[in-house]
């Protein structure tokens, strides 16, 4: 049993134990602190996106297609909700830095977010009554 017990006296005969407890636990609440902090700064939209973002397939609204999703996910848009709350001047600026290839599409972003809202609602029928009326999202 000698060879489990730990001395915590210092070299003084002072006991240290509660010393070196006090200190993990300053650093252990320091650094939930410092975690939380960070995540406030950096992380907290990213996250607050993540967690009701499941990726949702973007190209059920009209004039979205695989490649438009994709310019949409870099930009950091997963789902109908943030595609609902997006501006026009956000979603055309988008298609302008696709590059030359995404020019066919300008103008086309009007009615995206609309769309987007009626499937975050799951507004099917009625989305879909209004897609057999757009071409192209427009």
């Amino acid at each position: 049993m000698k060879l489990l017990q730990i001395n915590t006296t210092a070299c003084d005969g002072s006991d240290v134990f509660w010393t070196w407890l006090l200190w993990l636990l300053g650093v252990f609440i320091l650094g939930l602190l410092l975690g939380w902090l960070l995540k406030q700064l950096f992380g907290g939209s990213a996250a607050a996106g993540a967690v009701n973002s499941s990726k949702q397939d973007l190209t059920k609204v009209e004039g979205i297609g695989p490649k438009i999703q994709g310019l949409l996910h870099k930009k950091g848009v997963y789902s109908y909700a943030q595609l609902a709350n997006c501006s026009h001047a956000f979603l055309e600026d988008m298609i302008k830095e696709g590059g030359p290839a995404f020019t066919t599409h300008k103008g086309m972003t009007n009615t995206w977010p609309a769309q987007a809202k009626l499937a975050d609602m799951s507004e099917w029928d009625e989305l879909n009554k209004w897609q057999t009326v757009l071409k192209a999202g427009i």
